[in-house]
């Protein structure tokens, strides 16, 4: 009996699973149905949600990482030339 009611939750997910892969399958060839799943997933956020979530500091600090990284990256790329 217990097995049975786990199969039958097994397969009640299995169904929803495979519906949503059906679905998104045959959504694929829609164009304006993947390019409206894309924009669904954005989420606008003010000025002042930014301000709040990003860290400024770090961002900066970040950016300085990835400018070093770059200019050093070219430098490499230059020797490698000659």
């Amino acid at each position: 009996m217990k097995d049975d009611k786990q199969f039958e939750k097994d397969s009640s997910a299995a169904d929803s699973s495979a519906d949503s892969v059906d679905e998104y399958l045959q959504s694929l060839g829609n164009e304006d149905a993947r390019e409206q799943r894309y924009y669904s997933q954005e989420q606008p956020f003010s000025a002042d949600e930014m301000t709040r979530l990003v860290n400024e500091e770090r961002l900066n600090e970040l950016l300085a990482q990835s400018d070093a990284f770059l200019n050093g990256l070219s430098d490499e790329l230059r020797d490698f030339d000659e």
